[in-house]
């Protein structure tokens, strides 16, 4: 485990399904943003989470042995950007609807694929670019018309907040990408839920609401979730490039989109009608990296 495995079906397989379970998370989320302070949320999200991590690290004879590090402060950048990058998107996503938020977090794999060459040594190609850039025109046709719609100060705070937590959270994952090479995927998604936590709790003396049943049962199940996906999505960076898995980020879209018609009533709008094939077209165009068009070109 200590030596960097590139198998890109498998670190895509893998980020598609933290998507889903980060989606899973952020419904719980929302579901008590009303009544829950962010960082009460936070902490309890981040306390709930070690149990999938500790089981994960069971399951591998990994524990406790599998939380030695020999990059603490990989771990400590890693920690403190992911962990500032979680209020934004509570924040965020206690402010907009669930696809909204995630629509913004869609910013971070052009983050990544920016920071991916420039700051890892990444490889760059037209076919990878391309497909990023077809990814961002449909988060265009999804985002602009809601910007230019609103009128509400809390919707802005919430665009900007998500904003931020993009931004955040390709660093973070950057900071995953070159820490892997000798972290394990567990000791990485514990520290950073470790720090997450304290930093949760420091919030207490700013005044917690008194959970009900049914929101404590929430924020565990938004724990579980997210500490699941964090193991997903750090195995899917060791195995594939940040900027390889970039595109991809974008089917992260179809679980909010599915959440928020299924839960909450609100149906597909036009504008994901009409970026969907934009983004689909993107992470195919990326994924064959010009070698398998060649190919139907031959032919």
């Amino acid at each position: 485990m200590d030596n960097l495995q590139e198998r890109p079906t498998k670190g895509i397989l893998l980020r598609v399904l933290s998507g889903a379970l980060f989606t899973g998370m952020l419904v719980c989320i929302k579901a008590v943003s009303d009544a829950v302070p962010v960082g009460q949320s936070v902490f309890f999200r981040s306390l709930f989470a070690l149990l999938p991590i500790v089981i994960f690290l069971l399951l591998r004879r990994e524990f406790p042995q599998g939380l030695a590090t020999r990059r603490p402060l990989g771990h400590a950048l890693r920690s403190g950007m992911g962990t500032a990058a979680m209020f934004a998107s509570f924040a965020a996503v206690a402010l907009l609807p669930v696809a909204e938020a995630t629509l913004l977090a869609q910013l971070t794999p052009v983050f990544m694929a920016i920071g991916g060459i420039l700051l890892l040594g990444e490889r760059f190609s037209l076919y990878r670019a391309g497909g990023i850039i077809l990814a961002i025109a449909g988060v265009a046709v999804l985002i602009l018309p809601g910007l230019n719609a609103s009128s509400s100060n809390g919707q802005i705070t919430g665009y900007a907040l998500g904003a931020l937590g993009a931004l955040l959270t390709a660093g973070a994952l950057l900071t995953v990408r070159r820490i892997s090479r000798t972290e394990s995927a567990a000791s990485i998604a514990f520290y950073f839920i470790v720090v997450a936590a304290l930093a949760g709790l420091a919030t207490l003396p700013l005044g917690w609401a008194a959970l009900t049943q049914a929101e404590f049962a929430l924020l565990v199940l938004s724990g579980l979730f997210g500490g699941a996906a964090h193991i997903a999505m750090t195995l899917a960076l060791r195995y594939a490039e940040a900027s390889r898995l970039a595109p991809f980020e974008y089917i992260a879209l179809v679980w909010p989109m599915l959440a928020d018609w299924v839960l909450f009533g609100i149906p597909v709008s036009s504008g994901f009608l009409l970026a969907l094939p934009l983004m689909l077209s993107g992470v195919a165009l990326a994924a064959m990296e010009g070698r398998r068009l060649k190919w139907l070109l031959r032919r």
